[in-house]
């Protein structure tokens, strides 16, 4: 009997690898795709762009559903991304992913998120999107950085939050980023927290948002908040309706960028904000801090998760400070106010709906125009670190041609001579932006890349 229960629990777990062999990669959660790797005795993937043949190469025949995936026919998303790394996590067992898009200006850089994701599809659609809108938020913000995103696939609240295993996840993504070699610079995202970077800066240096009090820049929602009140400013003097003084302010979001916005409004004399949050500590929190300056002027309203009533309140500016891709087809015509500008990422649903917001007289700030200073907090932390930094500084001047108050303008005024959206005005820009070589280290991060390839890095 023992032996026959034996054979039937072999021959289950060989239909489980066959059925995942034949199973479509995208349509895999993200843990079936570490399997399917596990069951090919494969630790790393990669996908990378070849200009001779001007077409994606994958690191094994295994991955050629990635290969077609990353074409230019046949996903909008894909535009000829330099690499797409992928590794499982040694002591984790994780996904671990890095994505770099054109790196003409230097090594890529963005943030490392860790996140829930149902199928591998929507895990490398995150990818693709997010370094790409990395790379062109540089560009508009004159960095010298390319577009770069990590993306740790999380295995669930209770490992994500069990201590030991957290550790695990990000001592396993300074490993997986010391082996690229600095082709990509890893900095602060969703999900993770400073002490996080803080691991795993302990296994690769090519990583910045660290603490502090290890030389990093540490918590950039000072900056942050600071840029996109700079760029409702720009936006109120190029349509001629004056300063914050007086105004009214809605924000969806009450979290650690939210305050830094309500901190600086109620120093400029802001009129009222209302702010919504589905988190009832983040409002609490939000009423404690500012109990000596609110004199009546923040309003604090918890919703329910999902709700879209917030973007419909009246004011003159609407803030979306929480998620992304509120604006679409169903919330944007409810939405009261002439001016959209926040610190969520992707607030777009899509980018038709720029057009749509553009029908309905709404003007929107891009949002990788107005919340840059994420990056730019960490972009340069190896240059050491001053008070009152230039560096930093003079994204809030209005002398500074890569300014936020500058590229605000100038982003408004393309869109109104030209007739298109803002979205398609920031874009045109900072693609062309993002095409200058850097003036030092010329294709450097392209040929750490091609290196890679050459190394057989997939295969270590």
């Amino acid at each position: 009997m023992a032996l026959v229960t034996a054979a039937i629990r072999h021959f289950k777990k060989l239909n489980n690898v066959q059925q995942r062999r034949n199973q479509s990669i995208l349509s895999m959660k993200p843990g079936q795709f570490v399997d399917y790797m596990k069951s090919n005795n494969l630790k790393r993937c990669s996908v990378t762009y070849d200009d001779i043949s001007m077409s994606s190469q994958t690191s094994s025949p295994k991955f050629n559903e990635l290969k077609e995936f990353c074409s230019v026919e046949n996903n909008k998303d894909y535009q000829k991304h330099e690499g797409l790394f992928l590794e499982i996590g040694s002591r984790s067992g994780t996904l671990l992913g890095a994505f770099v898009w054109r790196t003409n200006r230097g090594q890529a850089c963005g943030g490392v998120r860790l996140w829930e994701y149902d199928t591998m599809k929507d895990y490398l659609f995150d990818g693709l999107r997010l370094s790409q809108g990395m790379g062109l938020k540089s560009a508009l913000a004159g960095l010298w950085a390319g577009g770069g995103k990590g993306v740790i696939a999380s295995p669930g609240k209770d490992k994500a939050n069990d201590p030991d295993f957290r550790r695990n996840i990000f001592l396993d993504y300074g490993d997986f980023l010391t082996s690229l070699n600095g082709a990509y610079i890893g900095a602060e995202d969703a999900g993770v927290v400073v002490s996080d970077m803080d691991t795993i800066f302990e296994r690769t240096r090519f990583m910045t948002c660290i603490s502090e009090a290890k030389g990093g820049s540490g918590n950039p929602s000072i900056a942050t908040g600071k840029g996109i009140v700079c760029a409702m400013e720009a936006t109120l003097d190029f349509l001629g309706q004056g300063t914050l003084e007086g105004k009214s302010v809605v924000s969806q979001g009450s979290g650690n960028v939210a305050r830094v916005i309500f901190d600086t409004l109620l120093d400029k004399d802001i009129g009222q904000i209302h702010a919504t949050d589905i988190n009832e500590q983040q409002l609490d929190l939000t009423e404690k801090m500012f109990a000596d300056k609110n004199h009546g002027r923040l309003i604090l309203e918890q919703v329910p998760r999902g709700e879209s009533k917030t973007l419909a309140m009246p004011c003159d500016i609407l803030s979306p400070n929480a998620l992304g891709n509120i604006l679409n087809e169903n919330t944007i015509p409810t939405i009261k106010s002439k001016i959209v500008c926040g610190a969520a990422n992707n607030q777009l649903g899509k980018l038709a709906d720029n057009k749509l917001m553009m029908d309905h007289g709404i003007t929107y700030v891009v949002d990788f125009l107005c919340n840059r200073m994420g990056i730019v907090n960490c972009a340069n932390e190896t240059y050491g670190r001053l008070n009152d930094d230039p560096a930093l500084l003079q994204h809030f001047s209005k002398e500074w041609p890569h300014s936020i108050w500058k590229v605000t303008h100038e982003v408004l005024s393309t869109a109104k001579d030209k007739g298109i959206t803002p979205v398609e005005a920031a874009i045109e820009i900072a693609d062309r932006e993002s095409l200058e070589i850097h003036p030092i280290w010329p294709y450097r991060t392209k040929k750490i890349i091609e290196n890679l390839v050459t190394d057989d890095w997939a295969s270590a």
